[in-house]
């Protein structure tokens, strides 16, 4: 498993740049909207607590980050070295087995998506957006969402069939970032809607991510773990039986 994590970070050390993009977007949008858009609005209230516009949307893109880095791995490149290239094919020739396979793609897009995290944090800090020492919890926390994100991404990729897929997952990735409470509260939705939203997966990593960097903690935080922890544990289920489906018969 150490040996196909070692592969990755050898293949991706000379494109060093796609990181960097993974990295900026959320930066830019903090910057353009959380701070921009921050200068027309005064406060928004969070759990009972006056929070900055600023620090309401930062959390936000902090799970964005952790989100986008796991979609990337375990989206397309997943499907271009099942697909194309057959390298599973090769690996289960060694002493390796599908359950290796999957955990050493899902702890890689954990790598990937957890540097952005780390990144963003640090970008935080500096900007004075972190209001309480409950954010020191905020890291892992990203790390459970990229690990729900991971296995779950991964284990819809094993169903792909052509790069058409990919389609989807933008159709998918778009709607989830814009309304998972990133910019504005959930109280802004009514009814249904808001139920809706309350049980996307980004919604429950932005709430855990908000509620650590602001100190403002309620009993969603602990639903959010339980559900993230949930969602990446059936997710690792499928993809081994999936790689078992499609590579070992």
């Amino acid at each position: 498993m150490r040996l196909l994590v070692l592969r990755n970070y050898l293949v991706y050390r000379d494109a060093w740049k796609l990181f960097l993009t993974g990295f900026l977007e959320p930066v830019l949008y903090l910057l353009s909207i959380g701070i921009g858009v921050g200068q027309l609005i005064d406060t928004f209230e969070f759990n009972g607590r006056q929070v900055p516009y600023a620090e309401f949307v930062a959390p936000a893109m902090l799970a964005a980050s952790a989100f986008n880095g796991a979609l990337l791995d375990s989206t397309f490149n997943v499907f271009f070295k099942l697909k194309f290239i057959k390298l599973y094919d090769q690996l289960l020739a060694t002493p390796l087995t599908t359950g290796d396979i999957a955990r050493s793609e899902i702890l890689w897009g954990q790598l990937r998506g957890g540097s952005y995290s780390l990144a963003f944090l640090l970008v935080m800090l500096a900007m004075g957006l972190i209001d309480s020492w409950w954010a020191v919890l905020a890291f892992p926390a990203a790390l459970l969402i990229g690990f729900a994100f991971s296995a779950v991404c991964m284990a819809l990729t094993t169903y792909m069939t052509s790069w058409q897929d990919f389609d989807k997952v933008t159709l998918v990735q778009v709607p989830l970032f814009l309304f998972s409470a990133t910019f504005f509260p959930v109280t802004a939705f009514d009814g249904w809607l808001r139920w809706v939203v309350e049980c996307t997966p980004l919604y429950r990593g932005v709430v855990l991510c908000r509620e650590l960097t602001t100190g403002a903690l309620s009993w969603d935080s602990a639903i959010s773990v339980v559900y993230l922890l949930v969602m990446g544990l059936v997710g690792l289920l499928v993809v081994r039986r999936r790689l078992d489906a499609l590579l070992l018969t």
